[in-house]
């Protein structure tokens, strides 16, 4: 699948829509969110909406979010379990912790910064196929898979 991003008009203005992001919205959100999320990601200030929603998201299609059992929601066993389906190495991380969202990064680093750390965040490693996505707090941590 093509990573680059797709360009898309809003205002007038031209934004990149990043693959991972756009994917996510079209095979990890329930169907009836997903036009409503992939609008939202056109723009700087949606996507901040997205972001914010991670912390409490209820927008998981439950088809595709499998939740990790309490005793395998280390960063290691995450991982574990993510590379037994085929992650790569390195992953991209939307995240409503500015700083590490946005960003490339190795798997291992990404989960390390992410799991338990309190802000909503996907961790995308096959765009669209498989993820790991995080609430804040203690509400949730789903492998995502398609």
């Amino acid at each position: 699948m093509d990573h680059q991003p797709r360009l898309s008009r809003t205002r007038g203005e031209l934004v990149a829509l990043n693959t991972h992001e756009s994917e996510f919205a079209r095979n990890f959100v329930v169907p009836e969110k997903r036009a409503r999320y992939l609008s939202l990601l056109e723009s700087k200030n949606g996507r901040k909406k997205i972001l914010n929603g991670f912390n409490h998201c209820r927008d998981l299609d439950p088809r595709f979010a499998r939740l990790i059992p309490s005793n395998q929601d280390s960063a290691t066993s995450i991982e574990v379990l993510l590379r037994q389906k085929g992650a790569p190495d390195t992953c991209y991380v939307m995240s409503d912790n500015a700083d590490i969202d946005g960003r490339e990064m190795a798997l291992t680093d990404a989960l390390l910064e992410t799991v338990a750390m309190d802000a909503g965040t996907l961790i995308s490693c096959i765009p669209g196929k498989l993820a790991y996505f995080e609430m804040e707090g203690f509400d949730g941590r789903f492998i995502l898979e398609q």
